[in-house]
């Protein structure tokens, strides 16, 4: 049964403003600078076939397949199997528009698969009335995420799932299935943390970023680098944030030391990068525009 919208629901966790918010967490995380790896305002990182131009372009795309991802988290009732098989053949054709606006670069497709279950539970939350807490919305897309999508392949043959399988990690689908907990757990107490003590919003973030790579099996560097450049990249990061953060001295220095191994070993952090702009998508559904500005 379709759920009527009506004007006692905040305007914020609508289908359409889910999909803005959406895209300004996309926004806000391709501009943070200095990114180890990754691109940014500065540089491509280690990428030969991106930069921040087209980055902010596929962002922009991918809002249409958000909104309609939320749309159908709007209107889905009780039938999460049914939304479940809905949101899958939408990200699907997602993915294919994201690679014809890219010339066939992928751009998105982590951010499609993270940030499309977020943005389906946030709505899905929003229309039943239930919390929008980040754990209660990650909650909500981890049990969308371990339903199963009929419609997908078998394989893709994508280098992230090819990494998966050598190494033996759960990537990105695990961290979905498992309800975020490095979004929850370590990326959204980081940033709320370094806000605190007085950081940058761009400090902030940095930080959560670093608290989830140091964390993650990023099946982005295992697939260029293997596993002794996963080490390397998540120790770098420890360092960072036991130096204090990306705002002390000691923490500028171990981090411009993780830059230059990321680059010398030509590895980028993508799957970090994507939980950190669903970071920033769910504090900025909780706390609005309070802290919107870097």
């Amino acid at each position: 049964m379709m759920t009527t919208m009506t004007t006692t629901v905040p305007v914020q966790v609508r289908p359409a403003a889910l999909a803005r918010q959406v895209l300004q967490a996309l926004l806000d995380e391709v501009t943070l600078t200095p990114k180890p790896g990754l691109v940014d305002l500065r540089s491509r990182g280690a990428h030969a076939d991106l930069n921040w131009a087209l980055m902010c372009h596929s962002a922009c795309v991918l809002e249409p397949v958000f909104a309609a991802m939320a749309q159908a988290g709007w209107e889905s009732g009780d039938d999460d199997d049914g939304l479940r098989q809905r949101i899958g053949a939408i990200g699907r054709d997602g993915e294919a528009l994201m690679l014809a606006a890219t010339g066939g670069v992928n751009t998105h497709r982590g951010a499609i698969w993270a940030l499309g279950l977020l943005v389906t539970a946030a709505a899905q939350q929003g229309a039943r009335g239930a919390s929008l807490a980040p754990q209660a919305v990650a909650a909500r897309a981890g049990a969308l995420a371990r339903l199963h999508d009929r419609g997908a392949p078998g394989a893709t043959g994508n280098k992230g799932e090819l990494a998966c399988l050598r190494y033996e990690v759960d990537g990105a689908r695990g961290q979905a299935r498992a309800g975020f907990p490095l979004v929850t757990g370590a990326g959204l107490p980081a940033l709320h943390a370094s806000r605190v003590r007085g950081d940058s919003e761009t400090t902030a973030r940095l930080n959560a970023l670093l608290a989830i790579l140091s964390g993650l099996d990023d099946t982005c560097v295992l697939s260029r680098g293997g596993e002794a450049a996963l080490l390397a990249l998540q120790s770098g990061a420890a360092r960072v944030l036991a130096a204090g953060g990306a705002a002390t001295a000691a923490g500028t220095e171990a981090l411009l030391a993780l830059e230059a191994v990321a680059l010398a070993r030509g590895v980028s952090p993508g799957g970090a990068a994507d939980l950190l702009a669903a970071t920033l998508f769910l504090d900025r559904l909780t706390e609005g525009e309070a802290h919107g500005n870097a």
